[in-house]
């Protein structure tokens, strides 16, 4: 589980209960500063360097760690919120592989307008949900247009929605969806 901006592992592992986690290991790293990169996700990529690859490999290691624990990448449930989301994309698109699930909570694939996404590899199946706001401050509803298309041409099977008019939050509907993916996973 990815924070985002400003807040904490802790916040971020509060959703843990609410998507039926119960019976799942939750790890959540903590970001220095609680930030993972210091700019927008929009920014050019060296401007938020070397946040990006730092949080991309700490991400890396914890599957690799929990993979040498036995639990294998296709039963590990990623889930970001904003700025944690876009690192869980972007992560999961440099690093394709069939996982449980991911979660994209008001975020997108990292990068300004025009970022080449050409990612080498496969997610195989992997279970997508990205949501967000139409209307978010911080995520243009296209960049997660354009993250759901560029995960499905990776062979993830996405779930996008967009929500009218709501603040940069986590809904309840999304909550329900991940409760879903998790339930299907653990059965």
């Amino acid at each position: 589980m990815i924070h985002g901006r400003g807040a904490s592992a802790e916040s971020i592992a509060s959703l843990a209960p609410l998507l039926g986690a119960d019976d799942f290991a939750i790890v959540a790293p903590q970001a220095q500063g609680n930030t993972w990169y210091p700019y927008s996700f929009l920014a050019p990529m060296a401007q938020n360097e070397p946040g990006i690859s730092s949080g991309i490999a700490l991400i890396e290691s914890l599957v690799q760690g929990l993979g040498e624990e036995g639990i294998p990448a296709d039963r590990v449930v990623l889930v970001g919120f904003s700025q944690g989301a876009c690192l869980t994309t972007e992560f999961v698109a440099r690093h394709p592989r069939r996982y449980g699930a991911v979660l994209g909570y008001s975020g997108g694939l990292i990068g300004p307008p025009g970022t080449p996404r050409d990612y080498p590899g496969l997610l195989d199946g992997t279970a997508v949900f990205l949501g967000c706001s139409d209307v978010d401050a911080h995520v243009p509803a296209d960049r997660v247009r354009e993250t759901a298309e560029v995960l499905g041409r990776l062979g993830a099977v996405v779930d996008m929605r967009l929500y009218p008019g709501m603040p940069h939050t986590v809904n309840e509907e999304e909550i329900a969806v991940g409760r879903e993916l998790l339930r299907a996973l653990a059965s």
